[in-house]
């Protein structure tokens, strides 16, 4: 048996007790994680294992640079409400975050144990790609955050996690690579914290110990911030170093100890790590510089083949602009072609039907081929249908 701590005053028990389940559930929570192998050829970087890292940090990316608004954040409420609707407690941590909630506080409702912390790293884990877009903001001021507490100087931090042996066989597999932990990364100062709270486990769990060790510089121009939270922090006792969602590591080695515990060593990549030049060029052309919108979000999804969320958001865009926006042509002309790739021919002839109307209204002669090539398409996609019915 194990003595984790001696506490004579109650208040400090239960405080003990609260920092021991938080602790407790992020080792146990799965790590959800990204490979990027520099072993594969160029023109591999955009699919297969490659493929999902590159776009997640290319979404990330584009969320961080669309701006915010009251309407998307009140769904996230409602969302969550919904979420917790026969737990008062928690409704009332959420009317709290409703009423009182500051970017200032960002690190403080992000590390306290309520609805925050839950749905924003389980949206993050199963990469539910709505929900981080309504987070987006809140996301945004915890980079805030971490960029105002980083750190200045070296560290060497710890994490323990428990980790399937097939998740340890793949990292195995991918020494000296890269990978993305595709959330915020916790970690603490202290090893002894670490290790405090590595649960045994049996064969029946499949369930491996692992503890992480991780070497990080800042470089304030190309790495994703990293920063000591103990003074932002819900539970200040943790000693705990918070790494940005889709920070970057190379994985430098893994080995199994007399301790029956696996030691994973890892050390913070920049962004412009010679391997990923060729990867971040590719990232900076397709979102461009300064703000990103809704249109760009759905070209991204569209072209990781989420053609269901890129429609989605684009018809969202649809919704927010004005009857006579010059926007809306290219939207009818994007929303016609997913519609096409989903073999949905009728509604996308509907779609390509709009923007040729919006064409027929201001006929001029740099629009006359424009209007061929949509009557083109509509005939292409009525030939499609006709054939698909046979």
């Amino acid at each position: 048996m194990q003595i984790k701590a001696i506490v004579i005053e109650i208040d400090d028990l239960i405080s003990k007790i609260k920092l021991d389940y938080v602790i407790q559930k992020k080792i146990e929570e799965p790590l959800s994680i990204n490979m990027f192998n520099t072993t594969d050829s160029p023109d591999k970087s955009t699919k297969g294992v490659n493929g999902e890292f590159v776009f997640f940090q290319l979404l990330i990316d584009c969320l961080l640079r669309m701006r915010s608004n009251q309407m998307d954040k009140n769904e996230l409420i409602t969302l969550c409400k919904k979420e917790y609707e026969n737990n008062d407690s928690e409704l009332n941590k959420i009317i709290e975050f409703e009423n009182n909630y500051s970017y200032e506080k960002a690190l403080w409702w992000y590390t306290r144990d309520t609805f925050f912390y839950k749905i924003l790293n389980k949206a993050l884990r199963s990469q539910n790609i709505h929900m981080l877009f309504l987070f987006r903001s809140f996301i945004v001021d915890i980079r805030r955050q971490l960029y105002h507490y980083m750190h200045s100087k070296s560290v060497h931090v710890y994490r323990s996690q428990l980790m399937s042996i097939e998740e340890l066989d793949d990292l195995k597999k991918n020494i000296g690579q890269f990978i993305s932990i595709n959330s915020f990364f916790s970690t603490s100062n202290e090893p002894s914290i670490a290790l405090l709270f590595m649960a045994e486990t049996n064969q029946e769990t499949n369930l491996q110990r692992v503890l992480f060790e991780i070497d990080a510089v800042y470089n304030a121009d190309t790495t994703k911030p990293f920063a000591d939270i103990s003074s932002e922090s819900h539970f200040a006792e943790e000693s705990e170093v918070l790494f940005m969602l889709g920070s970057i590591f190379r994985l430098n080695s893994i080995s199994y100890g007399d301790n029956q515990i696996w030691t994973i060593r890892m050390t913070l990549c920049s962004d412009d790590e010679h391997e990923f030049k060729q990867v971040f060029t590719f990232m900076k052309k397709q979102n461009g510089t300064g703000e990103t919108n809704l249109r760009t979000f759905a070209k991204i999804l569209w072209k990781m083949g989420k053609l269901d969320l890129a429609e989605k958001y684009y018809i969202r865009l649809l919704n927010q602009l004005p009857t006579n926006d010059p926007l809306l042509l290219n939207l009818y002309e994007n929303l016609g072609e997913i519609a096409a790739l989903k073999h949905d021919y009728n509604m996308s002839i509907q779609w390509h039907q709009k923007s040729l109307n919006i064409k027929q209204s201001t006929v001029s002669t740099t629009t006359n081929h424009n209007i061929d090539r949509t009557r083109k398409f509509l005939g292409m996609s009525i030939d499609s249908q006709t054939e698909n019915a046979y």
